[in-house]
């Protein structure tokens, strides 16, 4: 899933910092703007991960021109959060018709692989 927020890159002395003005308590730093913009998407995809996992909603991004920076720019972030899920496989029983099975099975069709296509194209509607 992918996801983009406006942050707030602050330059100090020879490193930068960056804030998430819409999501509370997300910052990260780097010692360089591409060390700080890598730093940015992890921190971004795991606070929206672990915001997803309890259940709580995710704040509205920001329009970009709104935000001002005095001692640095704004920038969006994204993040695909795919990346960081728990991969781990779990087994799941189900029942479809035995005409439909044959059908898939003399077609070479993937029953794990089908389901998480669908479940996915579910999820992201």
């Amino acid at each position: 899933m992918l996801f983009v927020y406006p942050a707030i890159f602050h330059k100090e002395d020879t490193s930068y910092w960056v804030e998430f003005p819409d999501l509370q308590g997300c910052h990260t730093y780097g010692t360089s703007i591409t060390e700080a913009m890598e730093a940015a998407q992890e921190a971004l995809s795991a606070y929206l991960l672990t915001m997803l996992e309890q259940d709580k909603a995710l704040a509205t991004p920001s329009d970009i021109s709104a935000l001002h920076a005095k001692d640095g720019f704004s920038s969006l972030v994204s993040c695909d959060i795919n990346q960081y899920k728990c991969t781990k496989a779990i087994k799941k029983t189900l029942t479809i018709p035995s005409w439909l099975n044959d059908r898939a099975i003399a077609m070479g069709i993937n029953f794990s692989q089908v389901l998480q296509d669908a479940l996915l194209s579910k999820i992201q509607q």
